[in-house]
């Protein structure tokens, strides 16, 4: 809890000297000795209170002005609270690769399944857009909150060659650019101060193979960082790929130019910059997946299967779709503290009612 006005605080210094006049006063009233000849008459003539009778409604006076002293100085709380303005874009490799059985029926059709189970689980909440990458990339849907729209594309992912894990970012960038302006498109100049924390926009990069196409994704994830993007990573399949089996509508080209028709092939090695390489085509490059998350500011997260691709998108939003929010507790304060007295008053005014001595006949 954080205060707007500490220096209401100083509110809290009266108590002292409250309780110093209230001090005097009963050391005068003890000099003030009344000499009676019987103490029953004494009794009879004042009702007998017990001592936290006498004490409680002090008590509660003084809770209740402390705590509107409190509520002066304006105390702020930080709770998490839902995003509605973020945006998420889904990156997507579908590269040959994809079609490999190891995660059953094959990697693509599990990714789809899971992916379309996050995507409902967001309905109402942020943006969602789908990036589409292999040999290059590309917007299959702009960020929206139209959840038909994405499912429908979901359901038409075709394989081809390569895997251009960088272009998969820096499209994603561009498309957030788009629908955000404060984030700036990837061939501006960036003025983010520094301090400024993460943007509300993510991206979420989902692949099976190394980079082999384009720009290097370390260059990617820079650009992405000097943005405030933070980049959540997904290394996907198994060590132990299975042979390629697709359906006839996911098999791609092998040309390179399109996500459509034709036979699958490997998704391409290769180290962490573009072309050639020599990395295994079946194996997701997970040291350049954590660099990437590492450098941005996200988290890598590695799928083995279905399960376990499903539990890490879930656990994605409690990441970058929860953001702190101030809430003003002055109320909240003030109604107290105005309880507090109130109940102070009602009790004095109860126990110190005049009563109605009976009648001696």
């Amino acid at each position: 809890m954080s205060l707007s006005w500490p220096w209401a605080l100083l509110a809290l210094l009266i108590f002292p000297l409250v309780f110093a006049v209230w001090w005097l006063t009963r050391r005068r009233r003890r000099r003030a000795v009344v000499r009676v000849t019987s103490i029953a008459l004494v009794r009879t003539a004042v009702p007998g209170r017990s001592h936290w009778r006498r004490r409680l409604p002090v008590a509660l006076l003084t809770l209740g002005l402390a705590v509107l002293a409190v509520g002066a100085a304006r105390p702020q709380a930080t709770v998490p609270v839902a995003s509605s303005s973020a945006t998420i874009m889904l990156a997507l490799d579908v590269s040959g690769s994809m079609c490999s059985t190891d995660v059953k029926p094959n990697r693509i059709t599990a990714a789809e399944q899971s992916a379309s189970a996050f995507i409902q689980s967001q309905a109402g909440g942020p943006r969602i857009g789908l990036v589409a990458f292999a040999s290059t990339a590309v917007v299959l849907v702009p960020p929206t909150t139209d959840i038909r729209q994405l499912l429908s594309a979901l359901g038409g992912l075709t394989t081809s060659f390569g895997t251009a894990i960088g272009e998969g970012i820096v499209t994603s960038l561009d498309a957030i650019a788009q629908v955000d302006h404060s984030v700036a498109p990837t061939g501006a100049a960036v003025s983010r101060p520094r301090g400024a924390g993460y943007a509300d926009d993510v991206i979420v990069v989902l692949t099976d193979g190394s980079n082999n196409r384009g720009i290097a994704p370390q260059t990617a994830a820079t650009q992405a960082a000097d943005r405030g993007v933070r980049v959540f990573t997904i290394g996907y399949g198994t060590d132990n790929p299975a042979p390629l089996a697709c359906s006839s509508t996911q098999f791609g080209g092998l040309s390179g130019g399109g996500f459509g028709g034709g036979s699958g092939g490997g998704g391409g090695g290769g180290g962490f910059g573009g072309g050639g390489g020599t990395g295994n085509p079946f194996l997701a490059d997970y040291g350049a997946l954590m660099q990437i998350s590492r450098i941005t500011g996200g988290t890598f997260y590695r799928a083995q299967d279905a399960g376990q691709l499903s539990k890490a998108l879930a656990r994605l939003p409690a990441a970058f779709t929860i953001v702190r929010k101030h809430i003003d507790l002055a109320s909240w304060f003030a109604a107290g503290g105005g309880l507090l007295i109130a109940a102070a008053v009602a009790l004095s005014l109860w126990w110190n009612r005049t009563r109605r001595r009976p009648a001696i006949p």
